[in-house]
Formats: C-alpha cells, structure tokens, sequence
C-alpha cells in the first residue's frame, strides 16, 4: 500500500516513505508548488484582483464562481481542496490539505481561521518516526466560520450552521445551528427570528435589504 492509499485509508503515513521514492518526491513537489503558489498570491499588490483570481484557480483542486480571498494564505497543498460558488475567505486561512478539504457553495470565514486534515500519534515513540494520519474536512454550503476557529482532521461542519470566533470544532456539527467554544458545542438552532433581527435586537430592514 503506497502513501496515498494509506492516506484514504486512514492509516499511519510518513510523506518521506523510503519505500516509495518517487511517490515521496511527487508529493514533495506538489507541496513545494502549493507553497510557490501561496507566495506568489501573497506578495501581489492588493488592486492585481484578476492575478489574483488567476492564482488562486491554479492553487486549488477546484474553485467555483465569484470567490473572493484576502490574503495573506497558507497551503500545505492547496491542490487537495475544492472551493465552490460564492465564499468568501478572510485574511490569514490556513489550511493544511494533505488530504481532501472540500469547502461548499456560500461559505464565510472570518480572519485566521485554520484547518487541518493531519495528525499525529499520541505517543512519542510513535510520533519520533514521522507518522501522521489524515482526515476530511467537508465544510457544507452556506457555512460561517468566526474569526481564529480551528477545524481538527475528520470534521463536518452541516449546512447553514454558523461557527463562533476561536471555537475549537472537534466533531460533527449538524445543520442550521449556532456552535461555540473549545471544545465547540452547540449551543442553539437557528431559528426564524435570526432571519429579522442580525444582531440581538438590532433588526433588518426589509426595505433596505
């Protein structure tokens, strides 16, 4: 079983596997480009918004429509996450894709927000070999995520739910719902009033919206 299928199987790996050299030194290459890439986008003058956009449709797995990003940002490899229509990213994302993240359609993160599909074992005699592991991370449409989250390996985040600034998620969290803290709970659905009033009792105006 080669790095990346022990990737997708959930089991132990180490990016610098001498039995696999090539494989080792693809994805060496894959990392050095995502970081190249990352460089790149983030050196460039704020008004280049179409090298940019240029940029950032070569670093990702894919990217959908009308994405907007403020830079400064962070790959492992920027090549294993998919972006759909409509996000928006915040200053300072970090994302540390050595496995599959897949951002939905309409997701808002707020500044220095990280995500993180690797980890590593507990024990030290294990860890000092190198050994990591990785796991998906499926942030679904209509998402929000606040200000220095951070998302850890194998999470979900549901539909529309909205996450609270400096929350530490470290397990699913459903649809439609308000989710706080470290560890990140839920702490209420989202409900019909959240569609009148934005913030306590401050209240949308139709007419202007």
């Amino acid at each position: 079983m080669n790095i990346r299928e022990r990737m997708a199987s959930i089991q132990l790996f180490t990016d610098h596997d001498a039995n696999y050299p090539e494989e080792a030194a693809a994805l060496a290459k894959a990392r050095q480009r995502g970081k190249a890439l990352c460089y790149e986008i983030n050196r460039m003058h704020p008004d280049d918004t179409e090298g940019r956009l240029k940029l950032m449709k070569e670093l990702f797995g894919s990217m959908g429509e009308n994405v907007w990003m403020e830079p400064p940002i962070c790959m492992a490899y920027g090549s294993n996450t998919t972006i759909g229509n409509g996000v928006y990213i915040n200053f300072n994302l970090t994302v540390i894709d050595d496995y599959k993240v897949t951002i939905g359609n309409n997701v808002m993160f707020g500044p220095n927000v990280t995500i993180a599909v690797t980890n590593h074992p507990l024990h030290p005699d294990v860890r000092r070999a190198g050994g990591m592991f990785a796991l998906p991370v499926v942030i679904e449409d209509d998402v929000w995520i606040g200000s220095g989250a951070i998302i850890v390996p194998g999470v979900t985040i549901g539909k529309g739910s909205v996450i609270g600034a400096g929350s530490v998620v470290t397990k699913n969290i459903p649809a439609n719902v308000i989710a706080v803290g470290n560890p990140c709970r839920v702490l209420r659905e989202m409900t019909e009033r959240d569609k009148d009033y934005y913030y306590k009792d401050m209240r949308v105006d139709e007419v202007q919206w």
